[in-house]
C-alpha cells in the first residue's frame, strides 16, 4: 500500500530547510489533502523512522514530481501523518498511475512489508480545503517546524454550526490578533462525516506561547454576538474535539519539484 494512495482510492503543509527548495513550495492554501495516518507500535518510533527514510529514497530514484511531508506526534496515541497536497482529484489519479511504474511499485511493496513490522494500523484520508473558512496569511513553509492539528468531529446536520464557529472566530481574531493564520479541511472519504481538520503551524515550539496568547486574545475580544455563536456551536454541534501536535521529521518527508501549486505527502 502505498503512502500516496494508503487506502484512498486516501495545513497545507510543507518545510524543508534548504532555502533553494522554498521557491517550490506552495504559496497559498492547497485545494485537497491526502493523508495517511500510521499508528505506531509503542518502542518502534525508531525503527519506523529508519523504514519510512527508504520511501523518499524511493521517490528519488524513480523521479517522482510529487511530495510530501511526514509529521510525528509528539502528543495523543503514537501516530505519523503523512500530508501529500493535491490541486484536483485528477492530479491524484495521475501520482496513483505513476506508482504503476514497475520499478516504483516493486519498491514501495517491499517497503509497506517493511513497515508494517512497526505499526498496529494505519487509515488514509481525502481532505478540501474550505478556504471561505481558512483565516490569515498562508505561511513561508521552508520555516514551519511544528504543526498543530485538530479534529472537530460535528453532529450530523450541524455543519453550519461550524462554519459560523470557524467565520465568528476568525472575525474575532482578525480584530485581536491579525497575525494569527489557520487552514480549515473538510474531511470527504476515510473518516466518518462531517469531521473538519484545523491545521496551524510554528517556526519553533517556543512559538506557541504566542499562539496561546492569540487565542485568548480573540476570545476575549469576541463581541456578545460572536461568544453566542461559538457557545452554540460547543453545547450544540461538536460531537468531540481533538488537538494533536507534531513536529516535522525531514528524513521521512519526499522533497522534489512540485507540478501542483500545493503541498505533503
Amino acid at each position: 500500500m502505498s503512502k500516496f494512495t494508503g487506502s484512498l482510492a486516501a495545513f497545507l503543509l510543507f518545510a524543508s530547510a534548504g532555502s533553494a527548495l522554498a521557491q517550490s513550495m506552495p504559496t497559498t492554501q492547497p485545494n485537497f489533502l491526502q493523508i495517511y495516518r500510521e499508528e505506531v507500535k509503542v518502542g518502534h518510533g525508531a525503527d519506523h523512522a529508519k523504514t519510512e527514510a527508504g520511501w523518499p529514497a524511493a521517490y528519488e530514484k524513480a523521479k517522482s514530481p510529487y511530495t510530501y511531508i511526514a509529521l510525528v506526534a509528539m502528543t495523543g496515541p503514537s501516530e505519523a501523518w503523512f500530508v501529500t497536497p493535491f490541486e484536483s482529484q485528477q492530479a491524484i489519479a495521475d501520482s496513483m498511475k505513476s506508482e504503476e511504474e514497475p520499478t516504483l511499485s516493486a519498491s514501495l511493496e517491499r517497503l509497506s512489508k517493511a513497515d508494517a513490522e512497526h505499526l498496529n494500523g494505519g487509515r488514509g484520508i481525502l481532505a478540501m480545503a474550505r478556504k471561505d473558512l481558512s483565516f490569515g496569511a498562508y505561511p513561508e513553509m521552508a520555516k514551519q517546524r511544528y504543526y498543530e492539528i485538530t479534529i472537530y468531529r460535528v453532529r450530523p446536520g450541524h455543519e453550519g454550526g461550524f462554519e459560523a464557529a470557524a467565520k465568528a472566530y476568525g472575525a474575532a481574531a482578525s480584530r485581536a490578533t491579525p497575525g494569527t493564520s489557520f487552514r480549515v479541511y473538510e474531511v470527504m472519504a476515510g473518516m466518518p462525516s462531517p469531521t473538519y481538520l484545523v491545521f496551524s503551524s510554528v517556526t519553533s515550539y517556543g512559538a506557541f506561547d504566542k499562539t496561546l496568547a492569540a487565542d485568548q486574545a480573540a476570545m476575549k475580544g469576541a463581541t456578545a454576538a460572536e461568544q453566542e455563536t461559538l457557545q452554540k456551536f460547543a453545547l450544540e454541534a461538536v460531537a468531540s474535539a481533538e488537538t494533536i501536535r507534531f513536529r516535522l521529521d525531514p528524513g521521512a518527508a519526499v522533497i522534489a519539484p512540485l507540478n501542483y501549486a500545493a503541498t505533503t505527502r
